[in-house]
């Protein structure tokens, strides 16, 4: 019997899924393991764990395993996927190196988005891009040029904006509920260290501060409310600029839209001006309400490997 698996594998967690050539035999998830956030050895501990795992599971050998599809950030470049395939490899038979697939997240995204069609996929996790196909399998991108100049409306952005939020009222005279929230999450006592430590080297867990902001929007703070609705924006406008890319001439409801990632899940705010604004833009654009699973894509091109 073949076994084939999938990994969805992102800066702050890792999901597999091992399964057949019908059923999935069995998940598992693990921490991040995105080479370029977290470096070289926690990835590799995040993959094997949930390699280990998942095969336990389903009380498969990893050495059983016929072909494997990572889709994990930064695998476009050679030096990350050479990374990559060799971490996987030290689990997976020889067999089956000829079998390993490192794309990345944003190919898998696609595929369960899409399979083979064309469709545009906005990501918003810890990191965000939009990536697109047209009917011709042209493709283009917007966005996702790393946490420090980019990754507009990602867990990072929006928990280092709130940091910025807290600051200017401060400056203003206003008051959050992000501030106190912030402090106690990030277990500091004033606004100084605060400082200090949204200043440090290497930068600290700004992805971290996502709940908090989505926790005072919920508490109506008028201040996270309107960082989530910037969110929101700034995706809608990475979309448009691909849309526009890919059908100049044509109609965008050749150009469903379809969007993954944690910032999507949790956020109704987020989710709603991101539909206003891209039905706005393009009146009749499909944009799907259920989320992409990308580990379904994952699973999906492991299967025709």
């Amino acid at each position: 019997m073949a076994y084939y698996l999938a990994i969805d594998g992102g800066g702050t967690k890792t999901r597999c899924v091992l399964a057949d050539d019908t059923t999935v035999l069995a998940k598992a998830m693990t921490g991040g393991c995105s080479v370029i956030r977290l470096g070289e050895q926690k990835a590799r501990e995040a993959l094997h764990t949930a390699i280990r795992q998942v095969c336990a599971a389903a009380k498969v050998s990893p050495h059983r395993v016929g072909a494997v599809c990572i889709g994990v950030t930064g695998a476009a470049r050679p030096e990350i996927a050479a990374k990559i395939r060799g971490i996987l490899a030290e689990l997976i038979s020889e067999s089956a190196r000829a079998k390993i697939e490192v794309v990345g997240d944003t190919v898998i995204a696609l595929e369960a988005a899409f399979g083979a069609g064309p469709g545009v996929v906005a990501i918003a996790g810890t990191g965000s891009i939009v990536y697109g196909r047209d009917a011709a399998g042209h493709t283009a991108r917007a966005g996702g040029w790393g946490f420090a100049v980019s990754d507009e409306g990602s867990g990072y952005w929006i928990g280092r904006r709130a940091v910025s939020a807290i600051l200017n009222s401060l400056d203003h005279g206003m008051e959050t509920a992000l501030t106190a929230m912030v402090l106690q999450a990030w277990k500091l006592n004033t606004i100084d260290e605060l400082v200090q430590q949204a200043n440090s080297t290497p930068p600290p867990d700004f992805p971290r501060l996502f709940p908090i902001v989505l926790r005072a929007a919920d508490e109506a703070d008028a201040i996270a409310h309107d960082l989530l609705a910037d969110a929101g924006t700034k995706l809608a406008d990475l979309v448009s600029t691909v849309v526009r890319r890919l059908a100049p001439h044509a109609p965008a409801d050749t150009l469903p839209v379809a969007t993954t990632g944690s910032v999507f899940r949790q956020s109704p705010v987020v989710r709603q001006v991101f539909y206003n604004l891209l039905q706005k833009s393009f009146p009749g654009i499909d944009v799907r309400q259920d989320l992409a699973d990308p580990v379904e894509g994952a699973l999906a091109r492991a299967r025709r490997l």
